[in-house]
C-alpha cells in the first residue's frame, strides 16, 4: 500500500483547534478521515519541536571574524554596526544579523556626558576631598537652580508598542518650548524648596543674593542656634555664585568661613542634589508626560517634590561619604553614583 500525502496546512490547523476545543484525537482523525497514527504523530511532533542542529552558531560570518568583529568594537567605542563590520573586514554583512552577532558581543550604550578635567582639577578634587574627609555631611545644606521643560527630554521618549498600532505624537518645539528655572537644597532628610525664580530672571550676584534672602533666609531665621552654628553652605561654582559679593552677603546672613564649603571645579558628581534633580523629572516627565504651559509644568514640579521621601533624601546625603572615599582611590578622577 503507498504511503498517504502529509497532512496540508489546513487539516494542521483544523486539528489545532479540534483540540482546543477538548476533543480527542481519535475524534479528530475520525472527522478528518485520516489516519489515527498520523494525527497522534503530528501532536506528538508539536510537543517535540526538533532542534537546528546548527543552533547558535552565527553562518554569516566565521569564527574568526567574530574575534575581529569583537576587538574592533572594543577598539571603537559607540560606533555603528556597519563601521565595526567593516573595521573588522567583514563588510556586506546585512543589518539585521549584525545587530545579531553584536548583541552577544556588547551592549548599545549612550555616552556619559561630563565636563573635561583637566590635572589641576583633578588636583582640586583630591585636596577638597582630603579637606572634608572628616565631615558630617548631614549639616551640609546641598543647594542649587535646575530648569525643566515643557517637552521634556528626548532620550526618555522611546517605548513599547503594539503592532498595528498608531505611533503617538510627540511635541518637539524650539528651547523644548519654554521653561521653568527653580532652587532648592536638601539637608540630611529635609528638602527646602522648591522655589521659583521669576521668568525672564537673569541670575546674576545681585539677582542670587536678592532670590536668597527671599527664600533660604526665612528658612534658615526660623531655625535654633544650635542648628544654625552647625549648617555649612554649598552652591557650585557657577559665576553668581561664585562673586565675591555673594560672598560678602552671605557672610552678612551669617554664612561665612567653615560655614560656606569650597566647591572643587567642575564637579557634578560629586553633588548629590544632581542626582535629586534626576528624580525630580522622571517623575515630573513619567509616562512621556508633556506640559502646555509653565504653570502646568510647575505645578507638576511642586508635585513631584511633595512625593520625595525623607529616606530619599537620607541616602543621597549619606552617599557623600562614599564619594569622597572613591575621589581619594581615584586621585581626584570621575566618580559614578
Amino acid at each position: 500500500m503507498g504511503k498517504k500525502k502529509d497532512l496540508s496546512a489546513a487539516e494542521k490547523r483544523q486539528i489545532v483547534q479540534c483540540l482546543g476545543q477538548g476533543m480527542k484525537t481519535l475524534d479528530v482523525s475520525r472527522k478528518l478521515k485520516r489516519d489515527h497514527r498520523t494525527v497522534k504523530r503530528f501532536v506528538a511532533d508539536s510537543e517535540h519541536r526538533r532542534v537546528r542542529a546548527d543552533k547558535g552558531r552565527m553562518r554569516k560570518v566565521s569564527a574568526r571574524q567574530v574575534h575581529r568583529i569583537k576587538r574592533a568594537a572594543a577598539k571603537m567605542s559607540l560606533q555603528t554596526s556597519k563601521q565595526v563590520f567593516e573595521a573588522a573586514g567583514a563588510s556586506g554583512v546585512p543589518r539585521t544579523s549584525r545587530c545579531r552577532i553584536l548583541q552577544r558581543l556588547a551592549v548599545v550604550c549612550k555616552p556619559t556626558i561630563r565636563p573635561p578635567l583637566t590635572s589641576a582639577h583633578k588636583q582640586k578634587r583630591l585636596q577638597w576631598a582630603q579637606t572634608y574627609m572628616k565631615t558630617n555631611f548631614q549639616t551640609v545644606l546641598f543647594t542649587d537652580e535646575c530648569r525643566a521643560t515643557l517637552d521634556g527630554p528626548d532620550g526618555w521618549s522611546s517605548g513599547w508598542l503594539v503592532d498595528g498600532h498608531h505611533v503617538p505624537t510627540r511635541l518637539r518645539r524650539q528651547q523644548g518650548g519654554g521653561g521653568v528655572m527653580f532652587w532648592a537644597g536638601m539637608m540630611g532628610r529635609e528638602l527646602v524648596g522648591p522655589f521659583r525664580v521669576p521668568e525672564g530672571v537673569k541670575m546674576t550676584s545681585a539677582k542670587y543674593i536678592e532670590f536668597l534672602t527671599d527664600h533660604f533666609l526665612p528658612w534658615y531665621k526660623k531655625k535654633n542656634c544650635a542648628f544654625r552654628s552647625k549648617i555649612i553652605f554649598i552652591h557650585d561654582n557657577a559665576p553668581s555664585h561664585a562673586a565675591k559679593n555673594t560672598s560678602v552677603s552671605l557672610a552678612a546672613m551669617g554664612i561665612k568661613r567653615e560655614k560656606l564649603m569650597v566647591w572643587p571645579p567642575s564637579s557634578p558628581d560629586l553633588n548629590p542634589i544632581e542626582n535629586l534633580w534626576s528624580i525630580i523629572k522622571q517623575k515630573i516627565y513619567e509616562g512621556g508626560r508633556q506640559f502646555t504651559s509653565k504653570q502646568q509644568l510647575w505645578e507638576a514640579i511642586l508635585t513631584s517634590c511633595k512625593e520625595i521621601e525623607a529616606e530619599t533624601l537620607q541616602k543621597l546625603t549619606s552617599s557623600m561619604d562614599a564619594r569622597i572615599a572613591k575621589v581619594i582611590s581615584k586621585k581626584g578622577s570621575y566618580v559614578n553614583m
